[in-house]
């Protein structure tokens, strides 16, 4: 499982930026003067971070949904799914305003992950489940703070502030399934395997190719962030209706 562990961190904790590409190592550059505040490099490599993540962790969840084994995996599978439709309806909202593009697949290497995965079956699929997502979860923890702390765009924000509930959720769901290994976790999230950006980069939307929607489940608990006081758009108060299926391979 060591293996797929290092793959995956390196798939989430490093994603390459979609459609616009870095051009500078500076992730505090300025790309974009907003109306919510500036936009560097490396917020709007955290917009993309956070869609890229649900592309794969949703369907995971549904994953989970059908063959975890145990109660506490099908309720960290169910919290999967909740929280990251909800982040990826607040990513959808903020990402034509502040002109970033959004992919509608996750990267190679998370789409590898997700085909090995779902290979899995009875204890192993638990056991994998458990401990991917917690290391996964882990990395991006670190990542959210940063974003927080320094970003000076209202929009990025408030997304920082919603990745930072739904992830420590994610986090706690997985450790209260009793199967995590902390050494081998903690050792994966600090010692990410170096692979090429273009395995690490999710594949650009074709043209004209309909948006895909991570759909919330029928009894959401987690919503996406109130942005209309910043747009001052009226609140949303529907759900998204029938959407594309999440491509994970």
């Amino acid at each position: 499982m060591g293996g797929a562990l290092a793959l995956t961190l390196t798939a989430l904790a490093y994603p390459a930026v979609l459609g616009l590409n870095t051009v500078t190592t500076s992730q505090s550059r300025v790309i974009a003067d907003t109306r919510w505040g500036p936009l560097t490099e490396g917020d709007r490599d955290f917009v993309v971070k956070v869609r890229a993540a649900g592309l794969w962790e949703y369907p995971v969840g549904q994953m989970g949904l059908r063959q975890g084994t145990s109660k506490a995996v099908i309720t960290a599978s169910r919290h999967l799914v909740d929280g990251h439709a909800a982040l990826d309806a607040t990513c959808r909202k903020i990402a034509p305003l502040l002109n970033i593009t959004l992919p509608n697949q996750p990267s190679p290497q998370q789409q590898g992950f997700v085909r090995t995965l779902a290979s899995d079956s009875g204890k192993k699929f638990d056991t994998d489940f458990a401990n991917i997502l917690r290391m996964t979860h882990g990395s991006i923890f670190n990542t959210i703070a940063k974003i927080r702390s320094t970003t000076k765009n209202s929009l990025v924000r408030a997304l920082a502030d919603q990745a930072n509930d739904t992830v420590l959720d994610h986090m706690e769901v997985m450790e209260k399934t009793g199967l995590v290994d902390f050494d081998q976790t903690l050792f994966q999230q600090t010692t990410p395997p170096k692979l090429p950006s273009s395995d690490l980069t999710p594949p650009p939307p074709a043209p004209g190719q309909p948006q895909v929607v991570l759909t919330p489940p029928p009894n959401p608990t987690s919503t996406p962030v109130d942005l209309s006081a910043l747009t001052g758009e009226p609140p949303t108060t529907t759900s998204p209706g029938p959407a594309p299926t999440p491509t994970v391979g």
